[in-house]
């Protein structure tokens, strides 16, 4: 009698891609926090996780939905949104008594100067530690949405497709061109929100 050929079935979250195993587990050799970032079609999400072995423990999540609230004019799915993301999640962090974690992307591309990686940056610079290449990072003017306001000057004789491209901003009140400016507001907004925190 012939024996069948045998058939190893992957994990249900690695069918499902949700769980890149290999990856997860040099992760959990580090014996560290993980600070995961993700994103939807608009949005971004950074999150603490904690390992454990019945399932990781969540401590937190910060949706860059909350920039709103905080005054942000902007799309909340760009790159200067996911830096200020990530060092409202960095702050978090902080907060909980996490002072070091390592980056967990999942399945999404490690991608050099990536909005991942500016969502790292936020992270870092709210004074989480998180090892990585410098190199890896975005530039301190894509950050910024230097880029963003560059490319506003290359609309701006095409006005129906200018007012097409920045329709949310002009509808929250917000001149495209100042994105700049308007960032480095809501940046230095964060950093006091936390200045008056340590004060009271």
């Amino acid at each position: 009698m012939k024996k069948g050929k045998v058939f190893t079935v992957p994990f249900r979250r690695k069918r499902q891609g949700r769980t890149y195993y290999k990856k997860r587990l040099k992760i959990l050799l580090s014996n560290r926090h993980r600070f995961v970032v993700r994103r939807s079609l608009k949005n971004f999400y950074a999150s603490i996780v904690e390992y454990n072995p019945k399932g990781d423990k969540v401590l937190f999540t910060i949706n860059s939905n909350m920039l709103n609230k905080l005054g942000w004019k902007a799309d909340t799915g760009n790159l200067p949104s996911a830096y200020l993301t990530g060092m409202l999640a960095g702050k978090k962090a902080l907060e909980i008594g996490v002072k070091n974690a390592i980056l967990d992307l999942g399945f999404n591309n490690s991608a050099k100067s990536s909005r991942f990686y500016a969502a790292l940056a936020g992270a870092i610079d709210a004074g989480l530690k998180i090892p990585v290449s410098q190199e890896m990072l975005p530039t301190k003017e894509r950050i910024s949405g230097e880029h963003i306001s560059k490319y506003t000057q290359l609309l701006k004789n095409d006005k129906p497709r200018y007012e097409k491209q920045f329709s949310n901003y002009i509808k929250r009140g917000l001149n495209p061109e100042d994105i700049v400016k308007h960032f480095n507001e809501l940046k230095g907004r964060i950093h006091g929100k936390e200045e008056n925190r340590n004060k009271n």
